[in-house]
């Protein structure tokens, strides 16, 4: 299920970071000795070098190299041909990194370390264009067109494990115990060894400038849930990107192994929802509602626009095989795209106030790139404001019988065919962006296809 994000859009919670001139002080002081420079990959998992401090605030703010490939292999990080961006046709060449001075952060659990997100650029300075942060950078720059800015809030669940990593994988990722024994949700009476692990990341997200809102245990065994307040869109997925990297450093310290898969296994989904909410300015909010049985036109043409626009971009939400496993009746997670008032069964849900309303997309996996979904989930809204589709009726029932909406694909072939032919996709992104990511999505499936499954030899082994 979920818990909720601050119901008020406007608070914002998220501390200043590092200034250069402040990190400057800090490496000239000994207190930092280390700066890991990270580039979000295709996947939202950060790639980069550990660079000596001196050396670094030497040369800052200077470009670093990247081998192209961090935003062209697979998810085993092995060469694949067939990527425009680089590939053997090439060399495999370097791209350049540029470090951005307002997001410099320190990581109090690797002592002494600072993290700098990077933008990957080509050679002559352009931005690389299917890089994740630039994706949602450009529907930040159309939504601003229109005298729009918005604020964005992170809800991702996670399961933990017993065991550290090395421990899971020796057993084949086979028999493993989640850390509580049974459905802990919304409890207050975590097993000690859960509620030590919580503390320790909430210190440590408090320490790298994304406090979280809230945490609290899920409907499934070992399933945690991490909310942060509203803050602007890039921050947001800046921070939760640190939140991932942060969970299995400690998860390791604690003989913990997590998994961000959207279906760890059968009958349990893990989800990213993100609450988002448009703006004029800051005091300003574009869905204000007085009269809070009736929405905002703006408000209207969003949600149209997200029930319209998203199901051709569904791949940038669900980006593998097992993505698709999570979309079931019953499951708290959309499996057609409706909207309703406060119902999660609904794949786009309004709640918050009544006179400050926001949206809370649900379609996400908790294996999603965070860029990229909240990325589609702009350009979808986008969609609404600029095209004004008729808005369809909201469900004010079970959202999963609804026999007349878009119902989400079945698997990632279906998700594919939909983004690699779609109009909606190719203006939002440009051809060269869809081209990319279907790629990647053809390189899933053809590894996804020809596997044999447990579940295929526990059902077949001695009865075939």
């Amino acid at each position: 299920m979920t818990s909720e994000i601050s119901s008020d859009p406007r608070y914002v919670a998220h501390p200043p970071l590092l200034k250069p001139t402040e990190l400057e002080s800090l490496v000239r002081a000994g207190e930092i000795t280390t700066v890991m420079v990270g580039v979000p990959d295709m996947l939202g998992r950060l790639k980069g070098k550990l660079h000596e401090a001196r050396g670094f605030m030497h040369g800052f703010p200077s470009e670093w190299e990247m081998c192209g490939y961090v935003l062209a292999t697979d998810v085993d990080m092995n060469p694949q041909p067939g990527y425009a961006l680089t590939g053997w046709h090439d060399g495999f060449g370097d791209l350049h990194v540029i470090p951005d001075g307002q997001a410099m952060r320190r990581l109090p659990y690797l002592p002494g370390t600072v993290l700098v997100h990077g933008d990957a650029v080509h050679h002559n300075g352009r931005p690389v264009d299917v890089g994740p942060r630039q994706m949602l950078r450009k529907q930040l720059q159309a939504l601003a067109s229109f005298g729009l800015q918005a604020k964005v809030g992170v809800e991702g669940e996670f399961m933990l494990y017993n065991g550290t990593q090395a421990q899971v994988r020796r057993r084949g990722y086979r028999g493993l115990t989640p850390v509580s024994p049974y459905n802990l949700d919304y409890a207050l009476d975590h097993p000690p060894a859960l509620s030590s692990f919580f503390e320790d990341l909430r210190a440590a997200l408090h320490g790298a400038g994304c406090p979280v809102e809230a945490i609290k245990t899920e409907g499934a065994p070992g399933q945690v849930e991490v909310t942060w307040p509203y803050g602007h869109p890039m921050r947001a997925c800046d921070d939760y990107t640190v939140h991932k990297h942060a969970v299995r450093h400690l998860a390791e310290r604690h003989d913990m192994a997590p998994t961000f898969m959207a279906a760890p296994r059968t009958g349990v989904g893990s989800g990213l929802h993100l609450h988002v909410s448009l703006w004029r300015d800051e005091d300003d909010s574009a869905f204000y509602a007085p009269q809070s049985d009736v929405l905002p036109d703006l408000l209207q043409h969003s949600i149209a626009g997200l029930v319209e626009a998203l199901p051709h971009m569904v791949l940038l939400c669900a980006p593998s095989a097992n993505s698709y496993k999570r979309f079931k009746p019953r499951s708290f997670a959309p499996t057609s795209f409706t909207w309703g008032r406060d119902n999660r069964s609904c794949a786009v849900r309004v709640t918050g106030e009544e006179a400050n309303p926001h949206l809370e997309v649900r379609l996400a996996g908790a294996d999603a790139n965070p860029y990229l979904a909240l990325a589609s989930v702009i350009a979808a809204i986008i969609h609404g404001i600029r095209n004004e589709p008729k808005l369809p009726e909201p469900c004010t029932g079970d959202g999963y019988d609804a026999a007349d909406a878009i119902p989400v694909p079945n698997n990632l072939d279906e998700a594919l065919t939909d983004f690699a032919e779609s109009q909606i996709a190719q203006q939002a992104f440009g051809t060269s962006v869809v081209d990319h990511y279907a790629h990647a999505a053809e390189i899933e499936l053809a590894v996804a296809e020809g596997q044999v499954t447990d579940w295929e030899v526990r059902r077949g082994f001695d009865r075939a």
